[in-house]
């Protein structure tokens, strides 16, 4: 009988995704400032990257993913739902995970990598229950529950109205320092 593994090692990247990782830790070695390298994949935003990065990040994602639940996950509120693709705040949130936890492996001192157990994990955790709550237990999907608010936030009559409010504020006639009705004046008063 074999003994159990004490430790699963972290999911290596595919090639694109490391390569895009390297490509940007040369460049910030290099001094390049980042806008001038508006065409470099960046694997921590997903929705950036080049189609080739993201069929390969998706499924390092996914393999990232099992294993923080297979490692971290020992309360069910730390377990990242199987339907994770399905909740955008979740992707992003797992892609800037993922990518940290790499560029902290690959230091030469252990800080970074303490720092990733400190703060970016707890912080994912966090993020993650008070966006899913106990919204999806496993086998159930749990659709959106602010749909209805995103879609009247979408509509012509609400883009109208918020424009309307925009114009009114910034409109002819306002001078800056102008004290509008209902606003504080300088002085505190209303």
């Amino acid at each position: 009988m074999t003994a159990p593994e004490l430790v699963t090692p972290f999911p290596t990247p595919p090639r694109a995704v490391r390569t895009a990782l390297e490509q940007l830790r040369q460049a910030e070695d290099g001094g390049l400032e980042p806008a001038g390298l508006p065409l470099l994949d960046r694997p921590w935003n997903p929705a950036g990257c080049s189609p080739h990065v993201r069929a390969q990040l998706w499924t390092w994602l996914d393999d990232v993913a099992a294993w923080l639940n297979h490692t971290y996950a020992w309360q069910t509120a730390a377990a990242i739902p199987s339907c994770w693709p399905a909740h955008p705040h979740l992707v992003s949130e797992l892609a800037v995970l993922a990518c940290l936890r790499v560029t902290a492996a690959d230091a030469l001192a252990p800080h970074a990598l303490e720092e990733w157990h400190r703060y970016a994990l707890p912080g994912f955790h966090l993020r993650m229950t008070e966006r899913l709550g106990i919204g999806c237990p496993p086998g159930r999907h749990t659709d959106w529950p602010a749909r209805s608010w995103a879609a009247e936030y979408d509509t012509p009559r609400a883009a109208e109205a918020r424009r309307a409010l925009f114009d009114g504020d910034a409109g002819p006639g306002r001078a800056a320092g102008t004290v509008r009705p209902g606003r504080s004046t300088p002085g505190g008063t209303r």
